[in-house]
């Protein structure tokens, strides 16, 4: 793929996020919003038009201008392609923190082939953050213009800040991994879905662990991390863009030493 090519696709991403925008924000802490469950089982995961609507509006501007890529979306479900390329779309990372006004959402926007991830993009739309990586370039727009991004260089966990979205993580077994491993860290904080994986390919975070992830929930995140120098793997430092438990680092030192923390208890 040639630098033409790139810049197309880097382009259509960056539509994307615009039209997702758009798309959110009148629905973003204002009265009366509903939020449908889409569990049956006593579970709770959240759903609202914003979602339906941002994910319909990203959908129609692939349909015009990548109408050959497959697709994935969290809401609106998968359709095929013939182009080799993928876009895997979370149109509200975070509809939790959505619905109660917090915002560290964000819209997820990641372009892949059968290898995993090439392009990564992480947009806050409310705070007017924009993070993007891939194709050798790491980068965020902000209130205070544009400027690269590079991942920390903490290479002991005792100096580490560890995130995660739930407290829980995940299974028992899970929980436990996660809590040796937070033992041994500077500073662990939950709850700030997306936005933690952008602040890790910022420099601000080191690590960031979770468990019972979707491909739509992680794909950009891997995109943007290691764009920005980072290392991001399942437990067994196999491959994560299909989901499941992931482990984002700052950099391989750090990423190696919260491995090994994890292996010994799962």
């Amino acid at each position: 793929m040639d630098q033409d090519q790139q810049n197309q696709l880097i382009d259509v991403a960056l539509e994307l996020a615009d039209v997702a925008r758009a798309a959110i924000l009148p629905h973003f802490r204002a009265a009366g919003l509903v939020a449908e469950n889409k569990y049956a089982d006593g579970g709770y995961d959240p759903v609202t038009v914003a979602d339906r609507a941002a994910e319909a509006a990203m959908r129609a501007v692939l349909a015009r201008r990548r109408p050959d890529d497959a697709v994935l979306g969290e809401e609106l479900g998968e359709s095929a392609g013939t182009s080799g390329l993928k876009w895997v779309l979370d149109p509200i990372d975070g509809t939790r923190g959505f619905i109660t006004g917090t915002p560290t959402w964000g819209v997820l926007i990641a372009l892949g082939d059968a290898t995993g991830p090439l392009l990564g993009l992480i947009d806050q739309p409310y705070i007017g953050e924009r993070f993007l990586g891939g194709f050798g370039r790491a980068r965020m727009d902000g209130p205070f213009g544009r400027r690269d991004l590079a991942a920390s260089r903490t290479a002991t966990l005792e100096r580490a800040t560890l995130f995660s979205t739930f407290p829980e993580v995940g299974t028992p077994a899970e929980r436990a991994a996660f809590d040796a491993l937070s033992a041994r860290t500077r500073l662990t904080r939950f709850g700030m879905d997306c936005y933690a994986y952008a602040l890790l390919a910022a420099g601000h975070v080191d690590l960031v662990v979770e468990a019972g992830l979707a491909p739509h929930d992680i794909q950009a995140p891997i995109a943007l991390v290691q764009a920005a120098g980072g290392v991001v793997t399942d437990w067994q430092g196999g491959p994560a863009h299909r989901g499941g438990r992931v482990v984002a680092a700052a950099n391989p030192v750090l990423h190696e030493a919260a491995l090994e923390v994890l292996g010994q208890e799962i």
